[in-house]
């Protein structure tokens, strides 16, 4: 392989190879075409290659098909002779392999348990999932600057539910100093994480949250295929979206800066990445588009998978160097304004017209385009994509068991950890304030006791003098009006009244957790 990654034969009689260079993976890529035309295997073929070259991929798997890369292929499988036919067209010694995979699922069902913590997916993400307003939005940055100060962790949703509350019961002093903090708001917030909790949004939040490192593991020198059960993930698209660009987040703001590296030290596929734009905020966008400009300096390459490449803004697609175009269909005018849109962004080959041939290329053709060792596109060429060496199509659930059971994964993230974060912090505070009122209302009842006693005494002897009996009153009340007014704060403060206010609004919350 050396330096490059072999994609398939272009030119006349797909003679001429068309390859990935390595150096230049990390300058991104696109991997479109309508469904059913192959852009899977293209996929699969991509991730194979990375990971002989020993780079470590991440990759979701929408359908299900992309678990065979744990497995090799086989002369048994139906169209092995169709593949070593093609094989041998475009001068490729097909190989049969398995590759090192690490399966993960969000839900923990076909894969590793996935979290991430409520704070490191933030304000920004965590709106974007809820479909938050501006308003609302700016309430929730106004609830973890409050969770900062307080020193108060987000770790789960049953944290962020927790400080809403408080957030909601402090809001006119929160207002005076972040601005208004509406009722209403916070309100409009604990419907959309109840909603958010019901799509499975609490499997994705708490700990152990994922160490990056996993995802960037090698074995036996070759990279590790990191595969996201997304087919039940795909039921919440915003979900799945927001958790892939939460990960590439992650990805740019702890790796350190590698310049130009000989080979990426992760590549990342975002499968269905029209999720991630659509009806997206403008906010969003320029922080996706930051991301990709300035993750190739990471050392990470990420590939765009999608039906069209109109899915994806100008501002990011001028930026994917490396494309394979699959087959697009021109049935409406909207299609053909897309196709002629989809042909520009190539470099003309003389030898036939781009756009003719993005629809004519058949299954397992696509049009291709690299970068060359100047970092400049190629001019496009029909390329016949090659054959993958791993098996096409799903490995059976047993076989899945089998490789997550061997999987140096195993046992470290499936049991859930619930460390003491917001919601225990502040049903602590609240049982301490209860506490503390309960207290001061039994030292003021056996205060009040005393007193009685002092006067039924005082009845029976006689009542003593007048001056003696208003220096005894003063002692008692603390002294002067600054006592009796200390002794009249307090009992309304820490009364039965008192003590039910503090229950009602600290305590409410955590009854029955």
């Amino acid at each position: 392989m050396g330096d490059h990654i072999f994609i398939g034969g272009g030119g006349a009689e797909y003679g001429t190879p068309q390859s990935l260079l390595l150096d230049k993976a990390n300058r991104h890529g696109l991997v479109a075409g309508a469904t059913g035309t192959g852009k899977t295997v293209t996929l699969q073929i991509m991730a194979e290659g990375f990971s002989a070259a020993g780079v470590p991929v991440f990759l979701s798997d929408v359908k299900g098909d992309l678990s065979g890369l744990a497995a090799a292929g086989s002369a048994e499988f139906k169209l092995h002779d169709a593949f070593m036919k093609r094989a041998d067209t475009i001068g490729l010694d097909l190989q049969y392999d398995s590759f090192p995979v690490t399966f993960w699922d969000l839900f923990g069902q076909q894969g590793h348990p996935i979290r991430a913590t409520v704070a490191e997916m933030g304000p920004l993400l965590l709106a974007r999932l809820m479909e938050l307003t501006d308003v609302q939005e700016g309430v929730l940055n106004v609830a973890f600057r409050v969770a900062d100060e307080e020193g108060l962790p987000l770790l789960d949703l049953k944290d962020l539910q927790a400080l809403l509350v408080w957030v909601g019961q402090n809001a006119q002093d929160l207002s005076l100093r972040y601005g208004n903090v509406a009722s209403s708001s916070v309100g409009a917030i604990q419907r959309q994480l109840l909603v958010l909790e019901n799509q499975g949004g609490n499997a994705l939040f708490g700990e152990p949250a994922l160490d990056l490192a996993d995802m960037m593991r090698t074995r036996d020198g070759r990279g590790e295929i990191n595969i996201l059960a997304a087919d039940q993930l795909m039921g919440s698209p915003r979900l799945y979206a927001t958790f892939l660009l939460w990960l590439l987040s992650e990805l740019f703001e702890e790796l350190p800066e590698v310049g130009n590296p000989d080979k990426p030290k992760l590549v990342f596929f975002f499968d269905e990445a029209h999720l991630l734009f659509d009806d997206a905020p403008k906010a969003l966008v320029d922080k996706v588009e930051q991301v990709a400009r300035l993750i190739r300096s990471k050392g990470v390459g990420v590939y765009f998978v999608t039906q069209n490449p109109g899915d994806i803004p100008e501002d990011v697609l001028g930026q994917l160097g490396n494309r394979v175009q699959h087959a697009l269909r021109a049935f409406t005018a909207k299609d053909r304004k897309e196709l002629k849109t989809a042909a520009e962004t190539y470099r003309d080959n003389p030898e036939f017209d781009t756009a003719e041939a993005i629809q004519e290329v058949g299954t397992g053709e696509a049009v291709t385009s690299f970068l060359n060792p100047k970092g400049i596109p190629t001019v496009v060429e029909r390329t016949l994509i090659r054959p993958p060496s791993s098996q096409l199509g799903p490995i059976t659930t047993a076989e899945r068991k089998f490789v997550m059971q061997a999987s140096d994964m195993a046992g470290k993230y499936d049991t859930p950890v619930d460390r003491d974060s917001a919601f225990e912090m502040l049903r602590n505070r609240a049982d301490a304030a209860a506490a503390a009122a309960e207290k001061a209302e039994a030292e003021e009842e056996a205060l009040e006791e005393k007193e009685r006693e002092f006067k039924a005494a005082r009845r029976y002897d006689g009542g003593g003098t007048g001056r003696s009996s208003s220096r005894r009153s003063s002692r008692s009340s603390g002294g002067g009006f600054g006592g009796k007014l200390a002794s009249v704060i307090t009992k309304e403060l820490t009364g039965t009244t008192g003590r039910r206010i503090v229950r009602g609004i600290l305590g409410g919350l955590f009854k029955g957790r």
